[in-house]
C-alpha cells in the first residue's frame, strides 16, 4: 500500500466550505420553515442570507477554479462502468470484493457519483440559489422583483432542501465505504489517499499521458511531431535515473525521513 496526493488544497478548503455552509443553511432554513425552533426566526433569517452570500462568493471562486485547472471535467457524466458500479454498491461491497473504478487523478469519481454531483452541481444548486435570490429580494425596496406569489418559489425551495439533506445523508454513509470506515475521511483532510501498488503505476501512467497532452510542436508536420516523441522519451529516461540515484524532491524527501528515523 502507497499514499498518493489526491486532493489539493483548494478542493479540500472548498469542500469543507461547501459543506459548512450548507449545513448551516440547511439548519437555518428548517428554522425559518417552522421546522425546528432552536435560534428565533429573527436570527435564522440573518445567519441564512449571511451563509448564503458566503456560499454564492464560495461558488464564484469553485468554477473559476474547476475552470482553470480542468477539473470541471471529473463531473461529465458517463455510463463507463455503470453496470460493475451498480452491483459493486448493491452486493460486491458487502462481500468485500474490490472496488470497480480506481481514483485517478484526472477521475477521482465513479460513475453514480458523476451523475450525482454533475445534478448536485448543474441542477439543484444553481436552482437554490435563485430562489434563495428571489426570496431575498420579492416586493424589496426600489430593486425588487415583482411577482404575484412566492408560493412556487418557496415549494421548489424547500424540495432543494430536501434533496441537498437525502445527498448529505448518503453522503455520510458513501465515506464509511472505503478501505477502511475513515480512510476517505482521512483523505479528504489530509489530501492523501491509500491506494495499492497497481494504482500507484497507473497514476504515474496517467501523469506521464497527461504531460504527453500538455505538449505539442510550433510546426504541425511529421518531423516535429517525432522530435517531441523523442524529447519525451527523452525526459522519461532522465526522470528514471534521477529517481534511481533519489534526486527527484520526492525521493529526497524519503531520504530525509528514513534518516530522522
Amino acid at each position: 500500500m502507497k499514499k498518493v496526493y489526491l486532493y489539493k488544497k483548494f478542493e479540500r478548503f472548498w469542500h469543507w466550505g461547501q459543506t459548512l455552509l450548507i449545513l448551516t443553511l440547511i439548519f437555518t432554513g428548517f428554522e425559518i420553515h417552522g421546522t425546528t425552533s432552536y435560534m428565533g426566526y429573527r436570527q435564522a433569517v440573518e445567519i441564512h442570507d449571511i451563509s448564503a452570500w458566503a456560499f454564492l462568493i464560495l461558488i464564484v471562486f469553485a468554477i473559476f477554479w474547476h475552470l482553470t485547472t480542468d477539473e470541471w471535467k471529473q463531473y461529465l457524466p458517463t455510463l463507463k462502468n455503470m453496470k460493475a458500479q451498480l452491483n459493486y454498491y448493491l452486493v460486491g461491497i458487502f462481500a468485500n470484493a474490490p472496488h470497480p473504478v480506481k481514483k485517478r487523478t484526472l477521475s477521482k469519481l465513479n460513475p453514480l457519483q458523476r451523475i450525482t454531483y454533475f445534478a448536485l452541481k448543474v441542477i439543484i444548486i444553481p436552482v437554490m440559489v435563485l430562489t434563495g435570490l428571489l426570496y431575498m429580494y420579492f416586493d424589496y425596496p426600489d430593486i425588487g422583483i415583482e411577482m404575484d406569489s412566492l408560493e412556487w418559489v418557496a415549494l421548489i425551495h424547500t424540495l432543494g432542501a430536501y434533496l441537498l439533506l437525502t445527498f448529505l445523508i448518503i453522503h455520510l454513509y458513501l465515506i464509511t465505504t472505503g478501505r477502511t470506515a475513515t480512510s476517505n475521511l482521512q483523505a479528504m483532510i489530509t489530501g492523501w489517499e491509500v491506494v495499492d501498488d497497481d494504482e500507484v503505476i497507473d497514476l504515474v501512467e496517467e501523469a506521464v499521458e497527461e504531460a504527453g497532452l500538455k505538449i505539442k510542436p510550433v510546426e504541425d508536420d511529421e518531423q516535429s511531431h517525432e522530435e517531441v516523441k523523442e524529447l519525451v522519451v527523452k525526459a522519461l529516461k532522465e526522470t528514471e535515473e534521477k529517481v534511481a540515484e533519489e534526486k527527484l524532491k520526492g525521493m529526497e524527501d524519503h531520504k530525509k525521513i528514513n534518516k530522522k528515523l
